[in-house]
């Protein structure tokens, strides 16, 4: 039986032939996924339905993008040569251009282990807009850049990196089919999308790191509700997660299709897919539109400006 029948029907591993993961997916993993990010889902989908909050959908929208791919490692765990499960996890990558689909389809087949890149993207957008309203009711000495550039410049960064995997993956899928074609190129330009991803990632966890060490040093979350706290906290953590998802996801790449963490399934159970459950499922539990804050609370002391905690601070060194 040649690789093109297999890749039709529903064959078990056979030994000595590697599937296109490098191992045969585990299925108790792919239904436990498919259940989480589904059920976070449906719950998210209820509750930004009852609050009216409209742009929070991008959290359900994520959540799909990442059932359709844990369902395609599902199917794959029992038919492990499939190309259309295998496709199911590239189409959430390049969503509605076949002609792109067919290029990755390609590549990966011959020598990927893809998973969705674009799921963390639609989380991230709802953190950047949780962060943005926390710097309008704080203040803008809580931040270094205004509420809106989050959206804009780490959107716009997310979806350049998209861009430059696509183009990679172009690339290395027309070497791929050629005899003695050289997929370096390609796979290079894919990794330097992921690190330009991990680079923009960065430089967000640096302004929202400094966006703490502002509210911390200001005293400025006593101007908050009180059900506003466990929402800040919430978003430090589901930050943190896609941060670390991230870090993996381009050791990964950079170690090659046949390096060891993408041939091993347990690092991406537990630093791709953990992650991401617990950066979305937080939302579930805190979900930003019973907690966002609107305005500050009225029944907390002004929030202090720059000049005045500087010369709190001073004197206090001088009472000392």
């Amino acid at each position: 039986m040649d690789r093109q029948e297999l890749q039709i029907g529903c064959h078990a591993k056979i030994e000595g032939l590697d599937t296109s993961y490098g191992y045969v997916p585990t299925l108790g993993a792919g239904i436990a996924y498919c259940v989480l990010f589904g059920l976070s889902m449906l719950l998210h989908t209820f509750q930004f339905c009852w609050k009216r909050t409209w742009w929070a959908s991008v959290f359900s929208v994520g959540c799909l993008v990442e059932v359709i791919g844990w369902a395609g490692r599902t199917w794959s765990s029992e038919c492990p040569y499939n190309s259309t499960a295998f496709l199911m996890q590239i189409s959430t990558l390049i969503i509605g251009e076949s002609y792109k689909i067919k290029a990755y389809f390609s590549l990966f087949l011959h020598q990927a282990n893809n998973q969705p890149f674009i799921a963390p993207t639609f989380f991230t957008a709802g953190i950047y807009v949780i962060l943005g309203r926390f710097i309008q009711v704080l203040g803008r000495e809580s931040s270094i850049l205004k509420p809106s550039l989050y959206l804009w410049i780490f959107c716009t960064c997310d979806v350049i990196s998209l861009v430059i995997q696509a183009i990679g993956g172009g690339l290395a899928s027309g070497e791929a089919s050629k005899i003695d074609g050289n997929t370096a190129p390609g796979t290079h330009i894919m990794v330097a999308g992921i690190v330009f991803q991990l680079f923009s990632i960065t430089i967000f966890v640096l302004c929202a790191a400094d966006f703490v060490r502002r509210c911390l040093r200001l005293r400025l979350l006593q101007n908050l509700d009180g059900s506003a706290i466990p929402l800040f906290a919430a978003t430090i953590l589901s930050v943190v997660c896609i941060y670390i998802r991230s870090i993996y996801r381009t050791i990964e790449l950079s170690q090659g299709w046949s390096g060891y963490l993408i041939t091993h399934e347990s690092y991406f159970i537990a630093l791709d897919g953990a992650m991401m459950i617990v950066a979305v499922a937080v939302f579930n539990v805190l979900h930003p539109g019973w907690l966002l804050p609107r305005n500050v609370a009225t029944s907390k002391r002004e929030a202090p400006s720059v000049e005045d905690a500087e010369l709190s601070h001073s004197s206090e060194q001088n009472g000392s």
